[in-house]
């Protein structure tokens, strides 16, 4: 089997990439290890500045109408403070994994892309006439180009990221659903806590998605304090020392066990590799406290493909570069500035002073195209 493109990883980045392919032409093949509908860990949130993307993909009206409301008040709650901004424009929108993903693997789909679900790549090698990869089943298959949109966290094979040995700073991250909390109708909330940070947003069905990170040595501290599983510890940790997380969800019960990941390695990962591209976070990856990470995996997926179509695909590395890296420096900054003591404090004091440095940090974070609340 011979195709223009076979993409590993089903994803938000790799159907969005077959999608756009596809519909202009090429012949795709999207291979996806999981079966779906699946449970990830993620914030869910999808920014503003992501929608002319989904609108390319055919899914921006499906999207919005199964996603939770639009996020119109941005805040932080840090140790006793309570910070909310907000106004009339809508930042984004959060809709769970399990929607997400197959929507936009079905709009895929529906333009010719053939699916191989479940189907896992295990070898890749070079012919002549291009790359080859050798799936679980025995099948290979050959493409001019190969897009890796299989994740970071969990990548096997011939895509597999090395990192270095573990650290106490290692970050793990926790996601939960809950119903029945006070966060308010339209309200992200960072929140920023000894060890890590997390976030706040209503996603579909009226749930609330609690998402976070937590350093590995706060994680053990958490453990021993408070005992039960990890994500429980977490939970118990970060309703001790965040008062805005304490009330919004201090009435609200629990739906299906926390999910869990890592470590994590946010930073900037190859993006290129004779004929082999990379898209979402195996690429590069912000630290979740920007909540970017869905958004920024769409649209580097919808600039590699404008790239491919134009057949200027040797341009993708230095253009990803450009539009991202700077996302991904002010996530490492904002991560640091929320889980230290002494940073954390600080903030804290300057937020107080001057609220509309929530705004300024959402635009240096990517959330800078905003469009009318619906």
């Amino acid at each position: 089997m011979h195709y223009d493109a076979l993409i590993v990883g089903a994803g938000p980045a790799g159907s969005a990439a077959a999608r756009l392919l596809a519909q202009n032409g090429w012949s795709v093949a999207l291979v996806e290890k999981a079966q779906f509908p699946r449970r990830k860990v993620c914030g869910e949130f999808i920014s503003a500045a992501t929608m002319p993307v989904l609108e390319a993909c055919g899914v921006a009206a499906s999207f919005t109408a199964a996603a939770g409301p639009p996020v119109t008040q941005l805040g932080v709650y840090a140790g006793h403070m309570r910070l909310m901004t907000g106004g009339t424009q809508a930042f984004g929108w959060a809709l769970g994994r399990e929607h997400l993903d197959m929507m936009l693997r079905n709009a895929a789909q529906e333009v010719g892309a053939v699916l191989l679900q479940p189907a896992e790549v295990t070898a890749l090698w070079r012919r002549s006439e291009g790359l080859v990869c050798g799936l679980n089943d025995g099948r290979e298959i050959q493409a001019r180009c190969v897009i890796a949109a299989c994740g970071s966290w969990n990548a096997k094979g011939p895509f597999a990221v090395s990192y270095a040995p573990p650290r106490p700073s290692d970050l793990f991250a926790f996601k939960a659903h809950l119903r029945g909390g006070q966060l308010a109708k339209g309200a992200m909330a960072l929140l920023a806590f000894p060890g890590g940070y997390g976030g706040l947003v209503e996603s579909d069905n009226g749930r609330i998605v609690l998402s976070c990170c937590i350093r590995r040595d706060a994680l053990a501290k958490a453990r021993a304090r408070y005992g039960g599983k990890a994500g429980e510890a977490v939970l118990a940790h970060i309703l001790e020392t965040t008062e805005g997380a304490r009330m919004a969800l201090e009435a609200a019960t629990q739906e299906a066990d926390f999910l869990s990941t890592g470590p994590i390695h946010p930073g900037i990962r190859a993006r290129y590799d004779n004929g082999i591209f990379f898209a979402g976070n195996i690429a590069g990856e912000a630290h979740p406290v920007i909540a970017e990470g869905i958004s920024m995996a769409i649209q580097a997926s919808s600039l590699l493909a404008r790239l491919l179509i134009a057949h200027r695909g040797e341009r993708y590395a230095e253009e990803w570069k450009h539009h991202f890296a700077s996302r991904i420096r002010a996530a490492s900054l904002f991560a640091h500035l929320a889980m230290h003591n002494s940073t954390r404090a600080a903030s804290i004091y300057l937020l107080r002073a001057v609220p509309s440095l929530v705004r300024t940090g959402a635009r240096f974070s990517g959330k800078d195209v905003l469009l009318p609340a619906l």
